[in-house]
Parts: structure tokens; C-alpha cells; sequence
């Protein structure tokens, strides 16, 4: 396609860009790239060719046009490798410099970027572009030297030595001091920069080309494989927060009603027994400050009201006003030290109710909308001023009106010859008077009377609003279980299948496909096969899984991402990665292929087989440990049975097949499990993870007997309804006479009929090392005592 013949030299180099493209027939055209084809004549248009003509590969020196510098050469070409690919030949770097020719291609293209010279060496320029392309680009090269066609060379060089260029090109940065690549394919999985020296090992950008389109799938299938997880874990901890409120907002409801009740209650009680200790503390208080208010009255200066000095009578308004005066002054310190002295006594009330009834009014509103929080405002603004105390005392307006009203009677009683002359011993008087005409059981009784009033009226209308806040949150958790139900059965497992196809697709382009080899056992839904070694893991165990519908599709995607979302856990078994199997039984059906860690047999096997009194109690430490980690990760294991628990080669337990495992907020209350291990409730569909300590005491039953003989209470039953039927009525295994009593009570516990009742497994672990304490160390020096040893 272009000319042999030498062009030009490097300096004088006019070489415009050239693009090789998909057509039906060969043409030649000139056109900027990615916009529209400029009519121009090409010495190509004048005749046939089979090599471009010079002429319309160089940019002519008179051109002006700035078009027609940057137009690329188009050669369209039918032949089927360009279907998918472009070939671009930079042009010189004095037209236009490589950077800018990659920046146009990268956002577009796979680049497979080919380097190629003529020379054993470097030129300065040569350096200086490469240093530029790596400055911006990542891009890995493939750098071939061109054979000069005139001389074959009669020595070629030793493979173990190497050449100029190449030390340049490791001073570069391009090329690995420590792997000499000349041509070899690498092994590692990113693809590598490549220098090839020999024409005949050209093949290589063949695999070179292999290399890196893998690693950029291998990229691509990373990134993707990374948003499917962000996305999937938002929508399961958006599971987890609907559940919460679903499961908290009516009990937080309940909790401030209740509360509000004991409040009313206790304060309601206090205005009912308290009216002789309030006619006690007013009398004490009036005892106490009536030598202070006397003193105060008689050293009172009056507001508007003119006294004359000299001592003289003045008229009737002016007396009225100095007597009220003193009388608001009498009032106002008696209502302050009567009010101090109530609040005292139910302070603690305000402190342990309001104070919580407002925190959890504050965590009801945050969900609502603004109509309900002006509701929820209103609302603790009733408790405000009907419990703070302080405020319905400092107040003080319904006491001063009735201490008004029995001043101005004892006014009345007073019958005055003539105005009197206001002086220190008068307003005394007038003072005195008024203290002494007050009734403390009078006042007490309107104290509580007017108490009692004001609870009624703010109880009532604290009940009204907190409805109208229930009426608020009932029309919203409605709609919040219809988005838990779509999350949990629609949007996470369809999330949950992307990110096992995105992580399977990254391990079979990373590790290829594992091979299967001897087939180890078989479950319900798939078949374990042993394989050699896969993705530099050897020993492994191939679990090949077809799913039958959708909703086994959805759960085993799931268990995949909660499997590799665990952080690696000695009491787990390893899951190394997945690969899906579109061909599987001869294209018959689609398997999917999860390979883990290899162990030596179950623990059935192992049981069956015989292991002493010390590695039993171990192996039931090692699953509560496992156990543990999975509830510690918001994960309810669902299947915890003796095929479920592997053992290695020094019989340290692991739990394995998280099938059935789910996080309690992604629970459907779909009846899962083997039934015997099966707790009661998971028949009714609620449960939570105390399950897993019901199926643990069954298998602790096991273990403590030392083999796989089914429980007589079990081993009745005819079907797997009978065995339910029986197991909800409260059938469960026998005590057998090898049974310590301690290890009895600890099975008895867990598999206990009400899950609340069950122990927790932090409470478990330690009773167990103490049985093993105690039961070891007892078997070790007298053999006969305890549970039986010599299975």
C-alpha cells in the first residue's frame, strides 16, 4: 500500500496523518478527521495504483490552507480486519505532534499504539516524544525495529544480550530492567510495554495486541463490577434503615404515649396527695418571709403617687393606690417563694420525662413533612407549659387574682373616719393585714384545683396531637414497607446478578476457566467437584451451581455478594471467585462455577469416622466463633447443619455454604433450612439470627454424642411435615447417658421454644471453653468420667 522508495528526512519530514478504514472498494480521500471530506484533487484520482502516490502523502510547501494541513489521508480498504479496527499512522511531528494525534483517538478508541524505527538506537527527538507520550499516556508499546532490507544480518545476537535501544528504552521507564522482553510474551496479567528486534518475531503484537485489549476488559469488568456493589450495598443498607423504622417508629409512638401517661399520672398524683403539704409549705413560707415583707412594705417607695413629706393626710385615690402597691408587692414575692419551693418537688419528673419525650418527638418528626413537624411543635409546646412547672408558677396569674380578690376583702373590712396619713407605721399595717387575712388551705386547694385543671387540659391535648402524629407516620410506613418489598425482592437481586456476571466475567478473563476433576459430593442445586489449582490457588473445590428460575438465580447471586463482601475469616470457608459456565452440560443450561478453598471432609464424615472428646468441643467453638462473625456482619447463616461445617486436616472447623444466609432486613421469611436443625418460628416466617442458635444446639446434640445417629424424637417421624408438626409442638432430641449436665442445660438453652429466651452466643463461647476446661482436663486424668471419649 506504501511506496518503498525513501520519502524524506526526519527534519524534512512533510508526512500528513493516514487513517487504513473499512470499505467496499479501495479509494483514497483527504478529510479532517471526524468531520467532512475536502474536494481536492489526489494523484491518485488520476489513474489506477496500487501504492499511494508520494505526492498525496506529503503536505505540499505552499499549502496556506490551514484544512488542508490538518486533513488525514482516508484509505478505505475491503478487507475483513478492519471491520472492527482502525489503522493511524501519526504524521511528522513538525506537521503535528503525537500527543495531540493520541488525545484525538484515546476518548474513542482501543488504542494499540505501534512504535517503529529504522534505527539501533534513539534519536534525541525520539526520547523527547516518547517522554512526552508517557508524561500523558499510560498506554503500553509495542516498539519493533525495522530490518534494513539491503543487509541480512549473518550473526544475530544472543538472546542474553542486549541492545542499545533497549537500555533506552528501560531508562524510559518503558521497559523492565529485570525481565528482558524482546519479544516474548509476558505472563503478568497487565499487559507490558514490548520490544521486538526481529522480523520474524513480529507475531508477537498479535499477542501483545491479545494482552491489552484483556487488560482493559479486565478494567472495564473491574469498574463495572465496583459501581454494581456500590449500588447493591446502598440498596441493603437502604433495606436496613426501612426495616429499622418499620420496626422502631411504632414502638417510639407507643413509648411516648406510655411516658406521657406516667407523667400525667405522677404529676396528677402529686396535685391529689400534696394539697396538705402545699398548705404546710405556704404557711411555713409566710412564717419564714413575713418579717421580710413587713420590712420591704415599710421601706417601699410608691410609683405615681405624690406623699407628702411633712406627713399629712392625702385623698382616698392616692390610699387605694399605695395599698395596692403593697399588695402586688406581698403577691409577688409569696408566689415566687410558694412557686420555687413546688417545682422543687416534682423537678425530677421534668427532668426524666419531658426531657425524653421531646428526644423521641424529635426522631418522630425527621421523617415527616412540614404540616406534621408544625404539629410535632405544637406538641411539645403543650408539654412545655403544662409540665415546666416553673412556667405555670412564675407566671402567677391565677394566684394573684385570688390573693386580689381576699386583699380587697380585707380592704373592705377596714372603715376609714378619714383618709389617713401615709407613714411607716401604716403601710406596716396595711401589710401585716394582708398576711394575716390569707388562708393557706384556700390557697392550697386553688393551687392544686387550678394544677389539676391545667394537666387535664394539656393531657388532652397532647393525646389529640400525638393521634394526628400517628395518623401522619401510619400512611408513611405504608409506603415505606412498599419500597422495602421492592428493594429486598426487585432491586437488590437484579443488582445482586450484575455483580456476580461483572466479577465472573473479571475472573475468567484474570484466571481462565478452572477445570473440573473428581466430583466430591452432590446438594440439592449443584455438584462439588475437586480442582487442581485455579488463579494461584491450590488445592480447590469447584461448587458448579444451575439455577433453575429466577428467584435461585436471585438468592445464589446474593449469597455471592455476601460471601465476597466478608472480610477473610479463619472460620469461614474462602470463596476465591466465580466464573458463569454458558455452555454447561453440552449448552444445555447456564452454571454458575463458585471455586473455594479445599478442606478435608465435613463434619458428618468426620463424626462418622471418630474424633475424640477434646476436637468435638473444639470444632463446636470453632463454628459459635464463625457463627459469630457472621452476626457480627449483619448476616443470619439460616443452614447451619453438620454438611455445613468442613474440617481441615487438623480438624479446626469451618462454616461453609451461605445458601440460605441473609442479612435480617433482606429476610422474606421464607421457610429455608434442613428440618431438623429448623427452629419452631421459622414456620411462621419471623425470625431473626437467634435461629442460627437453635440449629447450633441440635448440632451441639451431635457433637457431644460423637456420631450422626438421628435424635429418637426425629427419627420417628414418617415425612418432613411430621417432623415439623412435631418440632412446633416442642420435640426435641433426648439425653443421652454419655451427656455431661452442663453440656445438656447448654443444649437445652439454644434450643429453647421461645427465641428470646436462647442464649446469646457471646454468652455460649465461654461456657464452652469452660466445659472444655473442665471436661478435658477431667477425661485426661480419670478416662471414665464425663462425656464418652472412645468414639
Amino acid at each position: 500500500m506504501l511506496p518503498t522508495t525513501r520519502l524524506s528526512s526526519e527534519d524534512s519530514c512533510k508526512l500528513r496523518r493516514l487513517r487504513f478504514t473499512y470499505g467496499t472498494q479501495t479509494r483514497v480521500s483527504l478529510a479532517l478527521p471526524g468531520q467532512y471530506e475536502l474536494v481536492h484533487t489526489l494523484a491518485a484520482h488520476q489513474g489506477t495504483w496500487e501504492t499511494i502516490p508520494e505526492e498525496d502523502l506529503e503536505v505540499q510547501g505552499d499549502s496556506k490552507d490551514a484544512a488542508h494541513v490538518l486533513a488525514e489521508l482516508e484509505v478505505t480498504v475491503h478487507h475483513p480486519l478492519l471491520k472492527e479496527v482502525d489503522i493511524v499512522v501519526a504524521p511528522c511531528q513538525g506537521l503535528r505532534p503525537t500527543v495531540d494525534v493520541l488525545g484525538d483517538l484515546v476518548n474513542d478508541f482501543l488504542p494499540v499504539i505501534t512504535y517503529a524505527l529504522h534505527k539501533g538506537e534513539l534519536s534525541e527527538r525520539d526520547e523527547q516524544e516518547l517522554q512526552e507520550i508517557r508524561k500523558y499516556f499510560s498506554f503500553p508499546i509495542f516498539f519493533f525495529k525495522v530490518p534494513k532490507m539491503e543487509r541480512i544480518d549473518s550473526a544475530p545476537r544472543m538472546e542474553s544480550e542486549r541492545s542499545l535501544l533497549y537500555r533506552q528504552l528501560v531508562d524510559l521507564g518503558y521497559l523492565s530492567p529485570t525481565h528482558w522482553n524482546c519479544g516474548a510474551p509476558g505472563q503478568d496479567t497487565k499487559a507490558q510495554s514490548m520490544l521486538v528486534e526481529q522480523s520474524e518475531k513480529l507475531r508477537h503484537l498479535s499477542t501483545f495486541s491479545h494482552q491489552l485489549l484483556q487488560a482493559r476488559l479486565v478494567d472495564a469488568a473491574m469498574a463495572l463490577n465496583l459501581v454494581h456493589c456500590h449500588c447493591l450495598d446502598i440498596f441493603i443498607n437502604q433495606a436496613f434503615d426501612m426495616q429499622r423504622d418499620l420496626q422502631i417508629t411504632p414502638k417510639r409512638l407507643e413509648y411516648t404515649r406510655k411516658k406521657e401517661n406516667e407523667l400525667y399520672e405522677s404529676l396528677m398524683n402529686i396535685a391529689n396527695r400534696k394539697q396538705e403539704e402545699m398548705k404546710d409549705m405556704i404557711v411555713e413560707t409566710l412564717n419564714t418571709m413575713k418579717e421580710e415583707l413587713l420590712e420591704d412594705a415599710t421601706n417601699m417607695e410608691f410609683k405615681d403617687v405624690i406623699i407628702p413629706e411633712n406627713g399629712e393626710a392625702v385623698g382616698t385615690r392616692e390610699i387605694k393606690c399605695c395599698i395596692r402597691q403593697i399588695q402586688e408587692l406581698i403577691i409577688s414575692r409569696l408566689n415566687q417563694a410558694v412557686a420555687n419551693k413546688l417545682i422543687s418537688s416534682v423537678d425530677y419528673l421534668r427532668e426524666s420525662f419531658v426531657g425524653t419525650l421531646e428526644r423521641c418527638l424529635q426522631s418522630l418528626e425527621k421523617s415527616q413533612d412540614v404540616s406534621v413537624h408544625i404539629t410535632s411543635n405544637y406538641l411539645k409546646q403543650i408539654l412545655n407549659a403544662a409540665y415546666h412547672v416553673e412556667v405555670t408558677f412564675h407566671s402567677g396569674s391565677s394566684v394573684t387574682r385570688m390573693l386580689w380578690e381576699q386583699i380587697k376583702q380585707i380592704i373592705q373590712r377596714i372603715a376609714w373616719v378619714s383618709p389617713p396619713a401615709v407613714t411607716l407605721e401604716w403601710k406596716r399595717k396595711v401589710a401585716q393585714d394582708a398576711i394575716e387575712s390569707l388562708s393557706a388551705s384556700k390557697l392550697a386547694k386553688s393551687i392544686c384545683s387550678q394544677f389539676r385543671t391545667r394537666l387535664n387540659s394539656s393531657h388532652e391535648a397532647f393525646a389529640a396531637s400525638l393521634r394526628q402524629l400517628e395518623a401522619g407516620h401510619s400512611g408513611r410506613l405504608e409506603k415505606t414497607e412498599d419500597l422495602w418489598l421492592k428493594v429486598r425482592k426487585d432491586h437488590a437481586p437484579r443488582l445482586a446478578r450484575l455483580s456476580l456476571e461483572s466479577r465472573s466475567l473479571q475472573d475468567v478473563l484474570l484466571h481462565g476457566k478452572p477445570k473440573l476433576g473428581q466430583e466430591l459430593g452432590r446438594g440439592q442445586y449443584g455438584v462439588v467437584y475437586l480442582c487442581d489449582h485455579w488463579g494461584g490457588h491450590f488445592p480447590c473445590a469447584l461448587k458448579s451451581v444451575v439455577p433453575p428460575d429466577e428467584k435461585h438465580w436471585n438468592d445464589l447471586a446474593l449469597e455471592f455478594h455476601y460471601m465476597r463482601s466478608l472480610p477473610k475469616h479463619e472460620r469461614l470457608v474462602d470463596l476465591h471467585g466465580s466464573v458463569i459456565d454458558y455452555n454447561y452440560g453440552g449448552g444445555s443450561s447456564i452454571a454458575v462455577l463458585l471455586i473455594m478453598e479445599r478442606l478435608h471432609r465435613d463434619l458428618y464424615t468426620g463424626l462418622k469416622a471418630g474424633l475424640t472428646l477434646e476436637k468435638r468441643l473444639q470444632i463446636a467453638l470453632d463454628v459459635v466463633e464463625g457463627i459469630r462473625f457472621l452476626h457480627g456482619q449483619g448476616l443470619v447463616h439460616r443452614d447451619i447443619k453438620l454438611k455445613n461445617v468442613l474440617l481441615d486436616k487438623q480438624n479446626r472447623a469451618k462454616i461453609t455454604d451461605l445458601g440460605f444466609c441473609k442479612p435480617e432486613a433482606m429476610m422474606s421469611g421464607s421457610i429455608v433450612g434442613t428440618p431438623i436443625h429448623m427452629a419452631p418460628e421459622l414456620f411462621t416466617g419471623k425470625y431473626d439470627n437467634s435461629v442460627d442458635v437453635y440449629a447450633f444446639g441440635i448440632l451441639f446434640w451431635y457433637i457431644c454424642s460423637g456420631s450422626v445417629k438421628l435424635p429418637e424424637a426425629f427419627e420417628r417421624c414418617t415425612s418432613k411435615d411430621h417432623l415439623w408438626n412435631n418440632v412446633r409442638k416442642g420435640a426435641r432430641p433426648e439425653r443421652l447417658p454419655v451427656f455431661d449436665e452442663e453440656c445438656w442445660q447448654l443444649m437445652e438453652a439454644c434450643w429453647d421454644g421461645d427465641p428470646p429466651k436462647r442464649p446469646l452466643l457471646g454468652i455460649v463461647q465461654p461456657m464452652l471453653r469452660g466445659i472444655m476446661d473442665r471436661l478435658c482436663t477431667a477425661s485426661f486424668e480419670q478416662p471414665h468420667r464425663g462425656l464418652d471419649d472412645s468414639i
